[in-house]
């Protein structure tokens, strides 16, 4: 199952060249049964690398591009009077998929990115009064723009926090650059990418990541990073009982990638960045997630003793 999993990462490189973490950080979140948001400027390959994940995978997936007129009935799906039956039928959006792709997810309005929010925790939408499961297995891979740039809304601290990974591509180095420039185009790579895996394998995957061990040292530490986030005064607001599911779900996925049975405090440290920096604020008086997150959740992992 794991040799799978390699191969799908393997071949994900071959198209997002020189960015190996990213796509291991991507794969751990899947694996960790959780959503993913992949926030850097435009034209970095942050679509490309959604696109490629859900390929690889085999996953069938849409895409829908967040803009400021989207309506939650664009995503979710809406019922609508049909003659013939003299009744309603439901016709459900782009969100019945086991990926959705939401490209640039923070361009479009508060109202439309609530739409998301129960989908991507109870794994279901409510609408006509009637709750409809979605397919699994269920993922929102979504992308946001810098929020300085025109037109963007930023994620309330409710939907960030049902992602359960936050990663950042940033520019090619020097080589992978060139190998860009000089190499196939990208939408092609795509076009020809083979599926190489299943959503059976996936859901197999994730039962096995459930069972890696995690001993009461390493739940102790993760407590520690909690305690130290909610009472340092460094913080906004500290982790939630929420994150410190999401580090342990992200460390049993990072160790059952490197073949291992167990949790080792290195692993915790390795998805930390990932997993806490977009829910971490800074307590100044503008409390900017954009410039400090990252460097917060690294202050954390320093005041924080491993046991």
């Amino acid at each position: 199952m794991l040799e799978k999993f390699q191969a799908c990462a393997a071949r994900i490189a071959t198209v997002i060249v020189g960015k190996d973490l990213q796509i291991r950080q991507s794969l751990t979140c899947l694996l960790a049964g959780g959503h993913l948001l992949i926030e850097d400027a435009p034209g970095v390959g942050k679509t490309t690398l959604a696109h490629a994940i859900a390929i690889s995978l085999g996953l069938p997936f849409r895409r829908i591009q967040f803009t400021s007129d989207l309506l939650p009935s664009d995503v979710i799906g809406v019922s609508v009077y049909e003659r013939t039956s003299a009744q309603f039928a439901f016709h459900p959006g782009p969100i019945f998929s086991e990926v959705l792709l939401a490209d640039e997810i923070n361009r479009a309005s508060p109202k439309t990115q609530s739409a998301l929010l129960e989908a991507m925790e109870e794994s279901q939408v409510s609408i006509d009064g009637m709750a409809r499961p979605l397919p699994q297995p269920f993922f929102v891979i979504a992308t946001q723009n810098p929020l300085h740039q025109i037109g963007t809304f930023p994620l309330p601290e409710s939907q960030l926090d049902r992602f359960l990974m936050c990663i950042s591509l940033g520019y090619p180095d020097h080589a992978a650059e060139r190998a860009l420039l000089a190499g196939e185009s990208r939408r092609d790579m795509l076009k020809s990418m083979p599926a190489l895996s299943r959503a059976s394998e996936l859901l197999a995957a994730q039962e096995e990541v459930k069972k890696v061990y995690c001993s009461d040292a390493l739940l102790d530490y993760v407590q520690a990073l909690l305690a130290h986030s909610r009472s340092s005064g460094t913080y906004v607001d500290g982790l939630s009982p929420r994150a410190g599911l999401a580090l342990l779900a992200a460390a049993r996925a990072w160790a059952w990638l490197d073949r291992r049975d167990h949790v080792i405090p290195e692993d915790v440290q390795n998805i930390v960045p990932s997993v806490v920096g977009h829910r971490l604020r800074a307590a100044t008086r503008d409390g900017s997630r954009a410039l400090h997150g990252r460097e917060l959740s690294t202050h954390l992992l320093q005041s924080v003793a491993v046991p």
